[in-house]
């Protein structure tokens, strides 16, 4: 094959190469999405935690998240985002003070915490440790992203060679 036919080859075979780039790049943010859901409080694993329960924030790596590819140049930019407010808490870590709550009191009968709404008592809350440490979520996602990218690369590197 002379230079000239395989130009004439590549250059036929762009239309598919650009939708193969963009099924790479939305199929690698969909992994990611998946990975950064699987480490997202509620885990099989740990149901510990406030707020973790009711996997609001699992729920909104899919929703906030945008998976197809816009194409700003040459290249294809997806999107990997969570809009709750503590997510950046979650995935990096966080200080835990402790502190008052005015109007918190402990039942003594029945052993459970009970909020007086005329405020009056309070206890200290708190836990014990004084740092929370961070789940990295979005970092296993990163790299779960780079991982299909390049696995999707070498299949399209692989079908032009």
């Amino acid at each position: 094959m002379t230079l000239e036919e395989r130009i004439r080859q590549l250059q036929e075979a762009e239309p598919r190469i650009k939708r193969q780039f963009s099924t790479i790049a939305r199929d690698a943010t969909i992994r990611a999405v998946e990975k950064a859901a699987e480490l997202t409080p509620p885990t099989l694993d740990d149901l510990a935690g406030t707020n973790s329960r009711t996997g609001e924030m699992k729920q909104h790596w899919a929703t906030d998240s945008k998976l197809a590819p816009a194409v700003r140049g040459k290249k294809y930019v997806t999107e990997l985002n969570n809009d709750k407010g503590y997510a950046s808490y979650v995935n990096d870590g966080h200080r835990m003070d402790r502190h008052f709550v005015p109007g918190l009191n402990l039942n003594e009968a029945s052993g459970l915490l009970e909020y007086d709404p005329s405020g009056r008592g309070g206890i200290m809350v708190g836990t014990r440790t004084q740092y929370v440490e961070g789940l990295f979520m979005e970092e296993a996602a990163h790299e779960e992203y780079h991982r299909a990218v390049r696995a999707g690369a070498e299949s399209l590197r692989r079908l032009l060679a």
